[in-house]
């Protein structure tokens, strides 16, 4: 099914679900039931198959007709294997720091309310993790036969951000999930994404010669793009029941705030604080400060960086599209009848209250002593590589471009390009693109992205001689073509510059 017709399915199924949200439930599980009946129908053929393979093998008493059945009872098996190995896999729990009441008995007293007020399962486990995030993850230890264990995952960096009463409608929201059995219906979902997928790519290679791996892999390319679809809808369906989970339980003013912190500061944590940190590695051989012990007071600091109105404009005006099946920040803000505002600074923040005393502090060295062990070595890889580029590009400048063999010029181009700019690389290419006895398809393509910078069109020209040169950089310089025309000419030109230089078998 092509994009565009994807689409155009899953909008008119999420009209569909807002019609009537129970009804679509119900469809949807029918689905599902309807998936594991039709598997279970073809293990079962697939299995009568095999024993008959068999008996007719034993009757025939002909040796040609053994290896016939022998040979054919080898791919039944092969099919068979797969579908029994991923119905009956047992998916990894999730892994974290795991809490016990004493570390936070706020927190566990909000779990016992929610508990008592939704009439829902139990969490065994709560287990902080490093991300800015909260999840309710269902982990089933018996295969599709269930054996399902509760785990709550909140992440550290998410209860130094959030005041309490956010994070009470954080709670809630993922509790609320777990109510509805949205944490299941995802299991199951994902379980069943993985079978047909196992499937699929296990009989792709032999439909054309095997009739009952044709017949299969026709039905699975029907049928996965409708039974994603339906999903995908169902899974944005949850997001709304569990948003009005939260209002019930934590009040409007919290609910939103809660969701714009989110969007904004969960924006300002990936895009601006980590990659802060690792720039320190361009510069020192051990960070200047850890990360989680310096998150709280950075969040504080940098407040007004990240709450600002044009995040919140930004974040206002996107669209929710169908990589995410959490809604955008504006329909989930309408769905619960709030406007957009800044939230507050956080005086008090979660950690503070939910974490008994010491343990906020205790969990952030801890998970800075984890983080420094996976990163440690990548810290000080990078520092080395970037003090000895540097004393390069300092050899290399020493001596006149004119000097410089076409291999040093490639050289020091690329080392600026990667630790200064775009306009300090440009003399060393504007001399080598001089040289005889090219064509230098990197030189091309550097040459490129340095005059696409500067705005100049000049630049699709030298990134389309790289990609026609040299087949390994290809992608790159279509792609920054591609994004380049999109922005200046429309789609329309960058689609048919893209077609003009990428295969007409390359997938766009």
């Amino acid at each position: 099914m092509e994009y565009k017709a994807f689409e155009h399915l899953v909008r008119r199924l999420e009209l569909d679900s807002n019609s009537s949200p129970e009804a679509f439930r119900r469809k949807v599980f029918a689905i599902g039931l309807g998936a594991y009946a039709t598997l279970f129908g073809l293990l079962a053929g697939l299995l009568a198959l095999f024993a008959m393979l068999v008996q007719w093998a034993i009757e025939s008493h002909r040796a040609f007709a053994m290896i016939k059945a022998g040979l054919a009872g080898l791919f039944l098996l092969s099919l068979i294997f797969v579908i029994l190995r991923v119905m009956l896999m047992r998916l990894d729990p999730p892994t974290g720091r795991e809490l016990v009441r004493d570390e936070a008995p706020k927190l566990f007293d909000i779990l016992e309310k929610l508990y008592g007020k939704l009439h829902g399962p139990r969490i065994q486990h709560v287990l902080i993790t490093d991300e800015y995030n909260a999840a309710i993850v269902q982990h089933a230890r018996f295969g599709i036969f269930g054996g399902y264990r509760n785990y709550l995952l909140v992440g550290l960096p998410f209860l130094l951000g959030s005041t309490p009463k956010e994070m009470l409608a954080v709670l809630a929201h993922e509790y609320g999930h777990l109510c509805g059995d949205h944490a299941k219906g995802s299991t199951t979902i994902y379980r069943q994404r993985r079978l047909f997928v196992a499937m699929y790519q296990h009989l792709e290679s032999s439909a054309d010669d095997n009739v009952v791996s044709a017949a299969i892999v026709r039905a699975l390319q029907r049928f996965f793009p409708y039974y994603s679809a339906y999903t995908f809808v169902l899974s944005r369906q949850d997001e709304y029941e569990a948003d009005q989970v939260a209002v019930d339980m934590a009040g409007h003013t919290a609910t939103s705030q809660m969701l714009v912190r989110a969007r904004l500061l969960g924006d300002w944590i990936a895009h601006d604080f980590w990659p802060s940190m690792y720039e320190n590695a361009d510069r020192l051989e051990r960070p200047p400060f850890m990360p989680f012990s310096s998150m709280r007071l950075a969040i504080k600091a940098n407040y007004d960086e990240w709450a600002t109105k044009k995040a919140l404009d930004t974040a206002w005006a996107t669209r929710s599209d169908l990589d995410d099946t959490h809604p955008c920040l504006r329909e989930r803000l309408d769905a619960i009848e709030m406007a957009p505002v800044l939230p507050p600074p956080v005086d008090t923040c979660a950690a503070d209250v939910m974490l008994a005393a010491g343990v906020g502090k205790k969990l952030e060295a801890e998970l800075d002593q984890d983080w420094w062990e996976v990163n440690s070595r990548g810290w000080v890889h990078r520092f080395r590589h970037v003090q000895n580029s540097r004393v390069r590009i300092g050899e290399l400048s020493a001596s006149p471009l004119a000097k410089l063999s076409v291999q040093d010029l490639l050289e020091l181009a690329s080392l600026k390009l990667d630790f200064e700019d775009t306009a300090s690389a440009k003399p060393a290419l504007v001399e080598l693109m001089k040289r005889g006895g090219g064509p230098y398809p990197r030189a091309s393509l550097m040459y490129g992205r340095v005059l696409v910078a500067e705005g100049d069109r000049r630049g699709v020209d030298h990134l389309r001689e790289a990609a026609l040169n040299e087949p390994r950089l290809l992608e790159e310089a279509a792609q920054r073509g591609y994004q380049f025309l999109l922005e200046r000419d429309g789609e329309a030109v960058a689609n048919r510059w893209w077609g003009s230089i990428v295969p007409q078998d390359e997938p766009a």
